[in-house]
Formats: structure tokens, C-alpha cells, sequence
């Protein structure tokens, strides 16, 4: 389907003929150099002003109405396609302490391992929204900002491996970069200091909070009043003594979350799937149609046929 972008501009097509009908013609003593004879040598050299060929009127019409339409720039529209349509920024926050090396989950699987399909699942379903990623131990680590692109999100979870971020667990800093990167994420949007838009941080541990500069539950108010919601999942089995759930809870209740315990891959599927109900995958209710830019075609034919128009103004050259 061919599309017109500004067609307004097809109302200058009267412009020549306006010009030659209204404008008075050049006044000869209007030349910068005067010479009195000149007159004379024209009278004898020149010949006689003939009218202007039809063919060259033609042309120069050619020419005009094709420089039109350029200026209305043409498109050609494709077939309407589904836009996801979002508002949510996703942080996911995945513990990678040396205690997620423990084979408690899933046979001889560790908890990472788990951890990485079940997430990595959960990212796929994420479409539309901006989703990043987080690794903590003993200090967290920003290892995807928030993109669209989630295959390179989930080739990034793949990637983790078991105390890339130190063996300890640092609960509260992992909450804090993830407000440092909302920040930042506000800023280079221009956003407002009290925007609203959803953001949702997924904090994935399997212990207690035992190394950082920040403690979790200030953290955790601070996320509150930057409109950051946490949701928390404990992993790893009932005879693990080592996860603080009070802590969790408290995080999640003072954000507005929501607290989850995944003691084997199907709990913490199940986790993943109450939070999709919870917080839904944009849906696709926008629709566009792609279009291609054919401008340039009429442009680059009235330029081409402009070099006779102008050099072809005698009958014979000179």
C-alpha cells in the first residue's frame, strides 16, 4: 500500500505557472555591468526570442511534479505487525554464594543449575518487558542492564558459575544496586524523581545476609520509597538451616511483594508461575505497519532529467 506522508506538499504544484503569470519579467538596466553598445551586439548576434518548445515545457513539468513527489515522501506500508506494549522494568537477583553448589534440588543438579532453567524459562515469557540481571555473593555485580534482548539475558544466566561474585551473601548491597541502576535508568530517560512505573526486583537466595555494607531491611525501605517491588525465594531444602525466611518475608512485605520457598525445581517453578499472575508479561495490543522510504526514486529521476531540461536550451549548441 503506497502512502502519502505529507501530502500537503502536492499543494505547491501551481507555484510555476503562478510565478509566470504574476511576477514581472527582469528589467535589462537591472545588470551589475553596463555597457552602451551592448545592445547592438545582441541586436546583431543573438536570434530572434522564439517561444519556448512544448517538449521543454513538458519536461520542466516532468521535472516539477516528480520533485513533488518526492516532497510528499512515499511510502510503501507493509502488513500490520504486533508491538509488545510495557511499562515494567524486570531486575533479577540471583544468588551465586558457594552454598548454591549444594546438589539438594534436583538429583545431581545444584542449585544454580536449577536456579538457571527454571529462570531462564521465566525470562523467555517476559516478552515485551525490560529485563536485567543481577549476580551477588560477598558483592553484587550488574551483569545485563535492563534490555528487550532476552536471548542475551539468558545466555548471561547460563554464564553464572558458583562464587564468580565471592562466597558470601550480601543481600542489602544486591538491593542497592538494583536501586542505583533504577536511578540511572531514570535519569538517562529523563523520567521524573517520582516515577511510577512498575519495577520489580526477583532476589534469589539460599541463606542469610552475612557480608555487605548495607543491611537488608534498610534496603529494603529505601526500595519502598523508590516504588521498587521485591519479590524473595528461598531455594534449597527443609533441612537447610542456613536461610534467614524472617528476613525475606520482611523485605518482601515492606516493598509490596511477595515471599516464596522453592525446596525442589517444581516449588520453584510454581514460584515463577504465581509470579506471572502476580506481575503478567506485557501483552501485545499495539499493532504497526512497517514502511520503506521511496523518496529517493522520483528524486534521482527529476535530477537526472533536470541535466537536459537545462542544458538543451537552444535548439543547437553554442
Amino acid at each position: 500500500m503506497i502512502h502519502l506522508e505529507w501530502p500537503w506538499m502536492l499543494l505547491a504544484a501551481p507555484l510555476p505557472w503562478l510565478f509566470a503569470r504574476w511576477l514581472p519579467p527582469a528589467r535589462p538596466h537591472a545588470a551589475a555591468l553596463f555597457l552602451p553598445f551592448a545592445a547592438q551586439v545582441a541586436q546583431r548576434t543573438a536570434p530572434a526570442a522564439t517561444r519556448a518548445p512544448r517538449w521543454r515545457l513538458l519536461l520542466f513539468a516532468l521535472v516539477w511534479a516528480l520533485m513533488l513527489a518526492a516532497a510528499a515522501r512515499p511510502q510503501w506500508l507493509g502488513d500490520p505487525q504486533p508491538v509488545a506494549a510495557t511499562g515494567r522494568r524486570l531486575l533479577l537477583a540471583v544468588d551465586t554464594s558457594g552454598s548454591m553448589a549444594a546438589q539438594d534440588m534436583a538429583g545431581r543438579m545444584s542449585r544454580l543449575q536449577v536456579v538457571k532453567a527454571v529462570a531462564g524459562d521465566f525470562i523467555r515469557r517476559r516478552h515485551g518487558d525490560q529485563v536485567g540481571l543481577i549476580m551477588f555473593g560477598t558483592r553484587p555485580y550488574l551483569q545485563a542492564p535492563l534490555s528487550t534482548d532476552l536471548d542475551t539475558i539468558n545466555q548471561f544466566l547460563d554464564e553464572a558459575s558458583i562464587g564468580m561474585a565471592g562466597p558470601a551473601t550480601a543481600l542489602g548491597d544486591a538491593i542497592g544496586l538494583a536501586l542505583k541502576r533504577l536511578q540511572a535508568e531514570r535519569s538517562t530517560e529523563g523520567a521524573a524523581p517520582d516515577d511510577r512505573r512498575e519495577t520489580v526486583l526477583v532476589l534469589l537466595t539460599d541463606g542469610s545476609s552475612n557480608a555487605g555494607e548495607m543491611p537488608p531491611l534498610p534496603a529494603a525501605r529505601l526500595a519502598a520509597a523508590q516504588h521498587l517491588r521485591i519479590y524473595t525465594i528461598g531455594v534449597g531444602s527443609d533441612e537447610d538451616s542456613d536461610l534467614d525466611e524472617d528476613t525475606l518475608k520482611a523485605i518482601a512485605n515492606e516493598t509490596g511483594g511477595a515471599y516464596f520457598r522453592a525446596t525442589d525445581a517444581t516449588a520453584l517453578q510454581q514460584a515463577y508461575a504465581l509470579m506471572d499472575q502476580l506481575e503478567p508479561a506485557a501483552a501485545q495490543d499495539r499493532w504497526v505497519r512497517p514502511s520503506d522510504e521511496w523518496f529517493a526514486w522520483p528524486l534521482a529521476l527529476a535530477l537526472l532529467l533536470s541535466v537536459p531540461t537545462v542544458a538543451l536550451r537552444e535548439p543547437r549548441w553554442r
